[in-house]
């Protein structure tokens, strides 16, 4: 089975994280994630973090703000990714769902009591862990 890689977006500020709500349709649908989406081959993880965001939340990342977390390899059975994890500080524009998915700012502390794919799980303590900080 192909791995899927997909570049994924922390997107911070200050306490706050910005989240969408997959798409009923989609794997893991009517869960939360961290925006992001498929790396095409060849593309940057940076580039590719870059051109999702801009597609799912019309914002343009400065890429200078954009640094690696973690790196998550997971298995559901039906299909396997590896997540590149990046948190970044600094955009211009407004997130805005763009493929009318709901987008939310959710306070780190509330991060637990939300549902997410379980890939994200390791990325979730990354960013519970006392201290986290995306600069």
């Amino acid at each position: 089975m192909k791995i899927v890689n997909v570049a994924v977006g922390v997107i911070v500020d200050g306490e706050r994280i910005l989240l969408s709500l997959r798409n009923q349709a989609q794997h893991q649908g009517g869960k939360w994630e961290f925006p992001g989406g498929k790396i095409e081959d060849g593309e940057l993880v940076v580039d590719a973090l870059s051109r999702e965001l801009e597609e799912e939340l019309l914002i343009v990342v400065d890429k200078d703000s954009c640094k690696p977390l973690i790196r998550v390899e997971h298995d559901y059975g039906d299909k396997k990714v590896c997540l590149h994890v990046y948190t970044l500080i600094r955009f211009s524009g407004e997130p805005q769902g763009a493929e009318q998915q709901e987008i939310r700012w959710v306070n780190r502390n509330e991060l637990v009591d939300l549902n997410f794919p379980e890939a994200n799980e390791a990325i979730l303590e990354e960013i519970l862990k006392p201290g986290f900080s995306a600069d």
